[in-house]
């Protein structure tokens, strides 16, 4: 099977770190698809019906059903030969509790719409949740501070005056496959939507299976109170301390990017 689609990723970003070594290891297979439901068989996934998740040809999709629910009813998540996908299936042997916990919520909501009004429209929850799936950007930190400094858009304080603080107490940990896939050819405007967890000021010192584990699991809980898009606040993500060349003040004032904090 081709992947020449997958030779355009560089692997030595800092954002793909927490996924480097199962997607270099996936990406370099004689058959991608195969490699992914070795992985996926191995590490025994399966979805909120305890079916085991396995990674198929969009054609498997039934013309007549949702992802979501397909995913719901089968555990086969559809797989093109494409960049979005091949994120998308990381994501679901990185952090496959997230994974499960969005997918149940969206065939809940799917399912109630539809015995409720066949037209009825998405929602603030299916929104939400289709935002954490393709933007959530992992904040993992015990630093209240810098949390509402970026809440409130302060990013001087974040990223310059407090640089080294931001580097020592916080982790970031891409989620979303759509920002995985907009990296791969960066710029400086790509945002992502942060989702803060706290894990212990001693997370940094854990081992990276031990840090993922626990965000997979921290990040589930949290969500299986549902979630709004209020829950959510942007992130430039090249802003992300050593995550770019030249990051000097100049840099962090450009308000196109940088943008100030809206007034009510």
């Amino acid at each position: 099977m081709s992947t020449s689609f997958l030779d355009c990723i560089d692997w030595s970003r800092p954002w793909l770190a927490h996924v480097r070594n199962i997607g270099e290891r996936i990406a370099s297979a004689a058959d991608w698809r195969l490699e992914l439901n070795l992985c996926a068989t191995a590490m025994e996934l399966h979805n909120h019906r305890k079916i085991p998740i396995r990674f198929v040809l969009q054609a498997d999709l039934p013309a007549d059903t949702s992802y979501e629910t397909f995913i719901s009813n089968t555990g086969c998540v559809p797989t093109r030969d494409n960049l979005h996908d091949f994120f998308n299936a990381l994501v679901w042997l990185t952090f496959p509790r997230i994974k499960v916990q969005l997918n149940a919520l969206q065939a809940k909501e799917i399912e109630r719409a539809a015995i409720q009004n066949a037209i009825a429209p998405r929602g603030k929850l299916r929104d939400a949740a289709t935002i954490f799936d393709e933007n959530a950007t992992l904040l993992v930190t015990s630093n209240h501070e810098l949390v509402a400094a970026l809440r409130a858009h302060e990013w001087k304080y974040a990223f310059i005056t407090h640089r080294n603080t931001f580097i020592q107490d916080c982790g970031i940990f891409l989620f979303g496959h759509a920002l995985m896939e907009k990296l791969v050819a960066p710029y400086k405007a790509i945002t992502g939507h942060v989702w803060v967890v706290s894990l212990g000021i001693d997370f940094p010192s854990w081992l990276l299976s031990e840090q993922l584990s626990g965000i997979d699991a921290a990040v589930a809980q949290q969500l299986a109170d549902g979630l709004s898009t209020a829950d959510f606040s942007p992130l430039p993500v090249l802003g992300v301390p050593a995550w770019w060349a030249g990051q000097d003040d100049t840099f962090y004032q450009d308000e196109s990017v940088f943008r100030p904090k809206r007034k009510a």
